[in-house]
């Protein structure tokens, strides 16, 4: 099948290429065009187009197929914008990104509105899709899912992909799934982490011959697992080289909302996503409140600047203008 490609980064890139490998006739297009000519020159099965104008154009076959793999939000939004008065009535436009949900459904009447039709799919398997496959939720009109099922089957490992129902499905689905990444990655980070502070034991394990010991047979076997034993063999077991900071692209929160929107308690997914909010924060402001609370009502040492714990540090019972009075 044709299909025009917008968006080369780490997922994008990668993509093209197992679709032309798979076949696919395929043009794509980047906002910056080294890296798209930088692409086609490697994989000469893969058109490079340096404007969407272009793109839309070599696509002969109909219903054109025009997959959206950017960032989501305003990126996905200007896309469509400037695809809209490009295609032709019966013609498909497919954000493969991370967006939200609802706003996929409100793309779908702007879209719908134009006389064309609008997909979303959500996509899994980060760098190594390539090799492996993405696994591929899709939403939107079955008749649709069905004509571009070559395309998917495709990208997908055995049995990697599938329609998830109406607009929104494919990336409510992948929202979840990534909301279950965060409460797994937090659970492997933590157990480890036990495992290199133990007083008894730290000084003697090895955290990547563990991870490695627990992928064969174990019941917490995982490619996640698979990943962090590969982080552990290239990094070292201190992962001296990385700092603890760890960002998100939006789909934990979304999923936290989702389930307060639904009423179902996600106590796990909710808290790692907290905790990646803490790993922001190179002196969290909440703690320094808590130990001075602490010094406050107990008279518990607080750390000062130079690492030191300095005991008498509070206040005395009667502040001025009795904002707080002694208690016997």
């Amino acid at each position: 099948m044709e299909i025009g490609f917008i968006g080369l980064g780490k997922m994008g890139g990668n993509m093209v290429v197992r679709l032309a490998q798979g076949g696919h006739k395929v043009y794509a297009f980047n906002r910056t065009y080294s890296v798209t000519e930088g692409i086609s020159s490697q994989h000469p099965e893969i058109t490079a187009t340096r404007t969407l104008e272009e793109l839309v154009g070599s696509l002969k076959e109909g219903p054109k197929l025009l997959w959206i793999m950017v960032p989501s939000g305003k990126p996905v939004d200007d896309q469509i914008d400037a695809l809209i008065p490009l295609l032709s009535k019966g013609d498909t436009i497919l954000d493969g990104g991370n967006s939200n949900f609802r706003d996929s459904i409100t793309r779908k009447v702007r879209v719908e509105a134009a006389g064309l039709h609008y997909m979303d799919a959500g996509v899994s398997g980060g760098v190594w899709g390539l090799q492996i496959g993405y696994a591929t939720m899709v939403g939107g009109e079955k008749e649709m899912f069905d004509h571009f099922e070559p395309i998917f089957k495709t990208l997908a490992p055995e049995n990697g992909y599938g329609y998830m129902g109406l607009h929104g499905a494919g990336h409510f689905v992948k929202m979840v799934h990534n909301g279950i990444e965060y409460g797994m990655m937090q659970a492997y980070g933590e157990g480890f982490e036990i495992l290199k502070q133990s007083r008894d034991y730290g000084a003697d394990f090895d955290l990547y011959q563990i991870a490695r010991l627990w992928n064969n047979g174990s019941v917490v076997r995982s490619w996640l697992l698979e990943l962090a034993e590969r982080a552990f063999y290239q990094y070292g077991t201190d992962l001296t080289e990385i700092k603890g900071f760890v960002p998100d692209s939006g789909e934990g929160r979304w999923t936290v909302q989702a389930a307060i929107d639904e009423d179902v308690p996600a106590p796990i997914i909710t808290l790692s996503l907290m905790a990646r909010f803490s790993s922001r924060q190179p002196e969290s402001f909440s703690a320094k409140v808590l130990s001075a609370l602490r010094n406050q009502f107990g008279g518990h040492a607080v750390m000062n600047e130079s690492g030191q714990f300095v005991e008498e540090r509070h206040a005395p019972a009667t502040l001025d203008g009795g904002a707080a009075k002694e208690q016997s």
